[in-house]
C-alpha cells in the first residue's frame, strides 16, 4: 500500500544508490517542468489557432522582456533552494526556518517592484527591439497583465524551489499539475469563447499561478516537522538576506545576461519579418520541451549536492555526479532523436501555415544536437550551485551568451547578406545558439574538473 503521506514530505538525498536518489527526485521535477511549458505551448496553440500566426509572433516576442524582468526571482529562488538543501541536509532546523521565512518577505518585496516597474517599460523595450507595429499592441496588453499579477509566478516559483531543497519536489508538481490544467481550460474560454485575443491568455495565466502559488504556501504551513513558520522568521535578518542573495543573484544574473543577449538577437530575428519570427516562437516551444531533463536534473544535482555536502558527503557528490550526468545525457540524445525523426508533426501542433512548418523543422534540425552539450551544461552547473558556487556558472554563461553567440549571429547575418535576404540568413539566430551550447559544455566540464566548487559550502564541511 502506497505511504502517501510519506510521497509528500521532505526527502533525505545523502543516503542510498546516488543514481536512484537522483532519479527519484528528478521525475516529478522533468514532470512538472513538461506542465510549466504547457504554459506557454498552451498560449501559443490556442493563439496560434483561434487568432492568427501574428498572435502568435506577439507571444513569443514577449518572452526576452519578460525573462529580463524576472531575474531578481530567479536569484531568490536559487538562493533558497542552495540554503534550504544545504541546511536541511545538516539537520539545522532554525537556520532553515530563518531562510524560509527570508524568501517569503523578499519575493514580496520583488513583486512590488516588478508589478510597478513592468508595466512601465514594457512599450519602450518592445520599441527599441523594433517590434512590428502589426504586434506591437498584443505584446504590450500580454505583457502589462502578466506583471501587474506577478505575485501568483513569483511565489510559485520561489515556494517550488523551497519544497526542493527540502527533497519534496512530488507536492510541487501536483499544484503545477493542477494549475496547468486551469490554465489550459482558461485560455480556451477567454480567447474561444470570449474572444479576448492575447490578453485573455495573459489572464488565464495569471489566475492560473496565482491559484498554484496557495497551494504552495498552504503546504508549507503543514511541514511544521521539518521547519517553523512564524512572524519571527519572516523579518528580513541581514545575515539570512545577505546570504541568500549572494548565492542567488550570480544566477540571476546569468538569466538577466541571456534575457539581454535574447532581446538583442530578438531584435535581429525582428529584421526577418513575422514568419521568422512566428518559427522562431514555435521552435522556442519544442526547445522548451526538449530542455526539460536538462533543467530537471539540473535543478536535482543542486539539491542532491546541497544536501550531501551539508552532511560532509563529499565523495557521495562525486559519485552522484558521474551517474546523474549520465542519466541525463542519455535522455537527452533520446530526445534529439525524436526531435529530428517527428520535428514536423510537433511543428503542424501550432500553426496549419505549410510555409511555416517547413521553416521551422528546417531551424528545428540545426539545434537538434545542442541539446546533449546542455545535458552535461546544466548537469555539472547544478553540482557547482548545490555546493554554493554560483559564480562560475555565471561567468560561463555570460562567456557564451555575450561574448560568443551575439557576435556569431550578427557576423553570420552580415556575412550572408544578399537580394534574396538583404538581413542576412536567419540560420545565423540558431548556429550561434548552438556554438554558443557546445563550447559551454567544453567550458564547464574544465571547471568542474578544476574542483574549485568544493571550497564553496555555506556551512562548516571538512
Amino acid at each position: 500500500m502506497v505511504n502517501f503521506k510519506k510521497l509528500f514530505s521532505p526527502k533525505d538525498l545523502t543516503d542510498g544508490t546516488p543514481w536512484k536518489r537522483i532519479v527519484e527526485f528528478a521525475i516529478p521535477m522533468l514532470i512538472g517542468n513538461v506542465a510549466q511549458q504547457f504554459y506557454n505551448t498552451a498560449d501559443s496553440i490556442i493563439v496560434g489557432k483561434y487568432v492568427g500566426d501574428n498572435a502568435l509572433a506577439a507571444v513569443g516576442s514577449s518572452s526576452p522582456i519578460l525573462n529580463l524582468l524576472l531575474v531578481l526571482f530567479v536569484g531568490i529562488s536559487v538562493g533558497a533552494g542552495i540554503m534550504v538543501s544545504q541546511y536541511f541536509g545538516a539537520k539545522d532546523r532554525e537556520k532553515l526556518s530563518h531562510t524560509i521565512g527570508i524568501c517569503i518577505s523578499l519575493t514580496a518585496i520583488a513583486s512590488l517592484i516588478i508589478m510597478i516597474i513592468g508595466p512601465i517599460v514594457t512599450r519602450p523595450l518592445l520599441n527599441l527591439l523594433n517590434t512590428p507595429e502589426t504586434i506591437i499592441d498584443w505584446c504590450a496588453n500580454y505583457l502589462t497583465i502578466f506583471f501587474i499579477g506577478i505575485a501568483g509566478f513569483a511565489y510559485y516559483n520561489i515556494l517550488s524551489g523551497v519544497l526542493r531543497g527540502l527533497g519534496d519536489s512530488l507536492s510541487a508538481l501536483i499544484f503545477l499539475l493542477i494549475s496547468t490544467a486551469l490554465n489550459v481550460v482558461l485560455d480556451i474560454l477567454f480567447v474561444a469563447k470570449f474572444n479576448m485575443g492575447v490578453p485573455g491568455v495573459a489572464l488565464a495565466t495569471v489566475i492560473a499561478q496565482g491559484i498554484s502559488a496557495i497551494l504552495s504556501v498552504l503546504k508549507l504551513l503543514k511541514m511544521k516537522n521539518s521547519f517553523d513558520l512564524n512572524r519571527k522568521m519572516l523579518k528580513l535578518y541581514k545575515e539570512y538576506s545577505y546570504k541568500l542573495l549572494k548565492l542567488g543573484l550570480p544566477s540571476g544574473l546569468t538569466q538577466a545576461i541571456f534575457s539581454l543577449a535574447m532581446i538583442v538577437v530578438q531584435s535581429l530575428t525582428n529584421s526577418f519579418g513575422e514568419m521568422v519570427i512566428a518559427a522562431n516562437v514555435i521552435i522556442m516551444r519544442v526547445d522548451g520541451f526538449a530542455m526539460m531533463p536538462n533543467f530537471s536534473f539540473g535543478s536535482a544535482m543542486t539539491t542532491y549536492a546541497g544536501q550531501n555536502i551539508g552532511a560532509n558527503k563529499i565523495d557521495r557528490v562525486e559519485k552522484g555526479t558521474k551517474d546523474g550526468t549520465t542519466v541525463a545525457v542519455g535522455i537527452s540524445t533520446i530526445i534529439t532523436i525524436l526531435i529530428l525523426t517527428f520535428g514536423k508533426y510537433l511543428m503542424s501542433i501550432f500553426t496549419d501555415t505549410k510555409e511555416l512548418v517547413n521553416l521551422s523543422v528546417y531551424m528545428m534540425r540545426i539545434l537538434a544536437a545542442g541539446y546533449i552539450a546542455m545535458a552535461v551544461t546544466q548537469s555539472l552547473s547544478g553540482v557547482m550551485r548545490g555546493a554554493g558556487d554560483t559564480m562560475t556558472p555565471m561567468w560561463i554563461s555570460l562567456i557564451t551568451t555575450v561574448v560568443l553567440r551575439v557576435p556569431v549571429a550578427y557576423g553570420i547575418a552580415y556575412l550572408t547578406r544578399s537580394e534574396t535576404y538583404p538581413t542576412g540568413r536567419p540560420e545565423s539566430i540558431f548556429i550561434s545558439l548552438l556554438t554558443a551550447w557546445t563550447m559551454g559544455a567544453i567550458i564547464t566540464v574544465l571547471f568542474y574538473k578544476k574542483g574549485k566548487w568544493r571550497q564553496k559550502a555555506i556551512i562548516n564541511t571538512k
